[in-house]
């Protein structure tokens, strides 16, 4: 809304309220604060009825701001201020998208050729994720699945070790426990050997992070820049548009994406926790360049420096054909909900089955229609969540949504030999999803992430044969029995869902 118009609105506020400003102000200090607030309050209401916004996010922040109104204008303050996003954003979308034209190119003519060989609906998935993520499909990818977090850091350290020219390292949380120390001193060893070093961390998942363990990193040459910084974290609008991902590229040729962060608990350290299931990606070849491209344009946001040279995109290509790879990005600065309408497309598109695994499941309606029409198709469709919190309120806020799926005959299934935080998408056993976007609102729409698309490869089949090995540790929900829960904790669970627009 352009800022006449709320100029306008705001005036025509205060002239009808001003008949009121007697008895307000009759209560002194007090009755002029809850003044200000009944305007701010009305105000802010009629910019999201005129915003047009999704009419389940329209009525969620008119119930927050009716019924609470200085926690509902505090909110809409730090997560409901959409043009805020886009003039934030607006000019990283379009740097961001001329760098992956000018660097990926168009659609190598033996991609295309494999594209036709595909089922139809298959070949259109791609194209459509092309399209909007900007990033084309490689069949001269090897990938590899690491299983929870030993596997994943043994083979991270041992690749930081190996680097020559350069590491970049991009995490939402980073710690300076165990794990993160043995990182932190590999890293250090090789920016002392010539290794270029730049390592990106957010501001608000890394909010832990000691001041010792940065300075640390930069004295020894490392280049550390914070993602988002937050002054006042209460009252700033970066503060609800978190970078999400995790990546690591080294030399240009070998990456890594996926679930975890760097900390002793995705390890299994942390006893409240206890065993952490969780799953990430290592690519060797051609996508390495895209996921490269997207650190360097996250970098050149923050830094304004830029790194767009053939040192760091020319990865090594052996022209062997490993099935289909697939990088995108997806956040606040893209055009489109590109991770959501791709997951959305991969649902409606299946033949036979849908497997999801997501720590967080708070669809938005598109994706929640998408799942239980699939499933009344007969199509087999199952989730996988854990059966324990690390969030309270989202942990309910998703089994809110249990009932309708299971009415519709999703098979629903918590994880019980510990967290499940894996992040996974397989649709008839020959395509899926790897990365770091779950399944809610908050990965839709405000957070940047990364995720892998990968077609009839090693990988996934190995992702098949681990999700069908992580149903043995968890317990399938039948409908009866779950509708006998306390009346309180499904009175807290449609409380929580309420509030799922706004988490």
């Amino acid at each position: 809304m352009k800022n006449t118009v709320r100029v306008i609105l705001f005036i025509t506020v205060l002239a009808v309220l001003s008949l009121f400003f007697k008895e307000y102000l009759k209560g002194g200090v007090f009755g002029f604060l809850s003044l200000l607030i009944s305007l701010s309050v009305i105000f802010i209401a009629f910019v999201i009825f005129l915003e047009n916004r999704h009419p389940t996010q329209t009525i969620t922040w008119l119930v927050v701001l009716g019924g609470f109104p200085l926690v509902g204008f505090i909110f809409y303050l730090l997560f409901g201020r959409n043009h805020r996003k886009e003039k934030m954003y607006r000019k990283k979308y379009f740097l961001d998208k001329q760098a992956y034209l000018t660097v990926e190119g168009e659609f190598d003519p033996r991609s295309e050729e494999k594209i036709s060989l595909m089922a139809e609906h298959q070949g259109r998935l791609f194209t459509l994720a092309q399209k909007l993520g900007n990033s084309p499909i490689s069949f001269d990818t090897k990938t590899e699945v690491l299983t929870n977090g030993e596997e994943t850091f043994q083979h991270i350290l041992e690749q930081l070790k190996r680097a020559r020219h350069h590491i970049h390292m991009e995490y939402y949380i980073v710690r300076h426990d165990q794990i993160g120390q043995e990182i932190k001193k590999v890293l250090i060893e090789k920016a002392s050997q010539g290794v270029e070093i730049r390592f990106l961390y957010d501001a608000v998942g890394s909010w832990q992070l000691s001041k010792g363990f940065i300075k640390d990193l930069r004295n020894a040459g490392i280049e550390t820049v914070c993602f988002g910084p937050v002054k006042v974290p209460f009252l700033n609008n970066k503060f609800n548009f978190r970078n999400h991902r995790k990546i690591i590229v080294i030399d240009g040729t070998i990456g890594f994406v996926g679930g975890l962060n760097i900390g002793d608990e995705y390890l299994g350290r942390n006893q409240s926790i206890g065993f952490w299931r969780d799953t990430h990606l290592m690519l060797r070849g051609e996508a390495v360049r895209t996921l490269q491209l997207i650190f360097l344009q996250d970098w050149y946001y923050m830094t304004n420096h830029s790194f767009l040279t053939a040192e760091y995109l020319s990865p090594q290509i052996d022209n062997e054909s490993y099935g289909g790879v697939q990088l995108i990005a997806g956040g606040p600065d893209t055009e489109w909900s590109v991770i959501k309408n791709i997951f959305f497309s991969m649902i409606t598109s299946a033949k036979e089955s849908v497997w999801i695994a997501s720590p967080y499941f708070i669809p938005d309606e598109d994706i929640f229609s998408a799942i239980k029409v699939a499933a009344l198709s007969g199509i087999d469709v199952r989730l996988l969540v854990p059966n324990r919190p690390d969030k309270r309120i989202v942990f309910h806020a998703s089994r809110s949504y249990f009932p309708e799926l299971l009415e519709a005959g999703v098979k629903v299934y918590e994880y019980e030999r510990g967290f499940m935080h894996s992040k996974i998408i397989i649709v008839d056993r020959e395509l899926a999803s790897i990365g770091t976007a779950n399944m809610d609102m908050r990965s839709f729409h405000l957070n940047f992430e990364v995720n892998a698309f990968l077609f009839r490869t090693n990988s996934t089949e190995k992702l098949v044969a681990e999700y069908l090995n992580d149903l043995n540790y968890a317990k399938q929900l039948e409908l009866a029995s779950f509708n006998k829960r306390h009346i309180g904790l499904r009175l807290f669970e449609s409380t929580a869902r309420l509030m799922s627009p706004l988490l």
